[in-house]
């Protein structure tokens, strides 16, 4: 296991290709929760178990049913003399993967925590249609990332989110208390902030990481 290679794929997606920031995905949710602190801190936590699991799952689907290689199991159990390319489903088997995660985390949040349930609304079951959870599951197939480097991939994926929330939450809470102009109040401001903090994070495009 490359450690070192872990660390880059870790440091990327938080805080250099964060999907917010850079990638652009994901920003109804980002908008919509982040109104306040402690329902941004649930959004995200709920989107980090998501992504890392689905990242998880969707890279064994892929591998061993989808995927035309040796390692296919519909190549093994029947004997097939060469491997199927079913890799044309993968975008509908991965919905139906996250779809599936969603329906889990819902339940469990809404018999733990019914506030945070009520607090996060329509947002909680729009995390399906959440393009960060499908796009880290297609850049996993996409870059060739081993099983180890998906689920890393998709954690880290999932905390540079959380990070994204939980500051915008922060400077939003205090916007509210600000003296700002009646016509930029709410969405506008928030949207002014979101930009400013991705010139912001484009000063990590810097780092060097790799060798």
């Amino acid at each position: 296991m490359d450690l070192q290679n872990l660390f880059v794929i870790a440091i990327g997606s938080i805080f250099i290709n964060n999907f917010i920031f850079s990638r652009f995905l994901g920003t109804c949710p980002y908008i919509g929760v982040s109104k306040q602190l402690d329902s941004a801190v649930g959004m995200g936590v709920a989107v980090t178990f998501v992504l890392t699991m689905a990242s998880a799952v969707t890279w064994l689907s892929y591998a061993y049913f989808l995927a035309p290689n040796e390692s296919n199991l519909f190549y093994r159990i029947f004997a097939l003399n060469t491997p199927p390319d079913l890799s044309f489903l993968r975008t509908i088997t991965f919905i139906l993967v996250i779809a599936a995660l969603v329906q889990f985390v819902e339940m469990v949040i809404q018999k733990s925590s019914p506030s945070l349930y009520k607090a996060l609304g329509i947002y909680l079951p729009l995390i399906t249609t959440n393009c960060v959870i499908l796009g880290v599951a297609l850049l996993n197939v996409e870059e060739s990332f081993t099983f180890i480097e998906s689920v890393v991939h998709g954690l880290s994926a999932g905390i540079g989110f959380t990070l994204a929330l939980v500051l915008m939450a922060g400077i939003r809470e205090k916007l509210d208390l600000a003296d700002v102009p009646k016509a930029m109040r709410g969405v506008p401001i928030a949207f002014i902030m979101a930009g400013l903090m991705a010139i912001a994070f484009l000063g990590f495009a810097g780092l060097k990481l790799g060798q």
